[in-house]
């Protein structure tokens, strides 16, 4: 807070006065200094409302923080998930991959046996006729 320290001196009218004229008789405060008080106590009202918001900022700024932390936790937590859940299917995928191979590769064989029996059965016909 700033000081004021008058530059000039009180007029000779002030200075003749009665202390009874210039000193509140309620609160024995000079009229001089009264309003200075009152501009004081509004200053320390707005002060404390302004104090008001910064504790409640910082306990708003604490909440803030716990939930950053669970939500960053969180957010470990579903990248470890997820990197598990892609091995998964990346391994699934190399399973499918050999089973396809496979079921072409007995495809094939039974496209080889099965011509082989439709000649096989060619030839048992051939036989029968000879036979008869």
């Amino acid at each position: 807070m700033d000081r004021h320290i008058p530059m000039h001196a009180l007029p000779e009218e002030i200075q003749k006065m009665s202390p009874e004229e210039k000193v509140c008789k309620y609160c024995g405060v000079s009229y001089l200094i009264l309003h200075e008080f009152k501009a004081m106590e509004e200053k320390v009202k707005a002060m404390e409302e302004e104090m008001k918001f910064y504790q409640g900022s910082v306990e708003r700024e604490k909440t803030l923080q716990e939930k950053l932390q669970c939500l960053s936790q969180d957010f470990e937590q579903y990248k470890i998930d997820n990197e598990s859940k892609t091995e998964r299917i990346q391994d699934a995928n190399m399973q499918l991959k050999s089973q396809q191979k496979e079921f072409q590769r007995v495809q094939k064989e039974l496209s080889h046996l099965q011509h082989e029996l439709k000649i096989k059965h060619r030839q048992s016909q051939v036989f029968r006729l000879f036979l008869w």
